[in-house]
């Protein structure tokens, strides 16, 4: 290594050792100590809209506005996972009064339609055996009727009440811009004490 190589290399040991040792460190606590405010800002923010999903599902609100407003959130925000713990159900958004709202929905067209169909039966068989009363031939033609008329309950999509949105890996809010900032403080931190210990030990400063 010729003079002018450690000249050049002295000049870069002695401005990376005027930048204080214990500013990078505060910095850098501080820096992690937004981004956990910020990550856990993050997630309640996610938990309140979450609940308000729930809380519209069991009062029969505005169930799409509340779904709308957690899909958003959750897709500009890291750390807004919807899932809870090891042992939660998935999707992690199923809305159980909605659930039972359709079914019901369904059970009542079921049953409207059962008893038009049953109506119509009655109707066909009389014009079939006009003579005949209730009993007799009637039975196993109203019957018959409606097995080949009768409704079926279809089941319900899932689509229409169970839910998944996924939270991005970094997010352009404090929560991202603060993971960003401490990592380069990190990095700023270990320059800072390398640097000048390998210089040393090349006999450069």
């Amino acid at each position: 290594m010729d003079r002018s190589d450690k000249r050049f290399l002295r000049r870069i040991g002695k401005t990376i050792q005027a930048v204080p040792l214990a500013l990078l460190v505060i910095l850098l606590s501080v820096s992690v100590a937004v981004s956990a405010l910020a990550l856990r800002a993050n997630n309640q923010g996610m938990v309140e809209r979450r609940q308000a999903v729930f809380a519209a599902d069991e009062q029969g609100g505005d169930i799409e506005a509340a779904l709308r407003e957690l899909r958003e959130y959750v897709y500009a925000h890291m750390n807004t996972d919807l899932e809870v713990g090891d042992n939660s159900v998935y999707p992690p958004i199923q809305l159980k009064y909605t659930y039972e709202r359709l079914i019901q929905a369904e059970q009542q067209k079921v049953a409207t339609s059962s008893a038009e169909i049953y109506t119509a039966a009655q109707r066909h068989c009389e014009s079939l055996y006009p003579g005949s009363f209730s009993g007799g031939p009637r039975v196993p033609c109203i019957q018959e009727y409606i097995e080949q008329h009768g409704v079926k309950t279809a089941p319900v999509p899932d689509s229409l009440y169970k839910f998944d949105f996924v939270s991005p890996v970094w997010s352009p809010d404090l929560a991202g811009w603060s993971l960003v900032a401490s990592g380069l403080l990190l990095v700023a931190l270990a320059v800072r004490i390398v640097v000048p210990f390998v210089l040393r030990q090349l006999r450069v400063l």
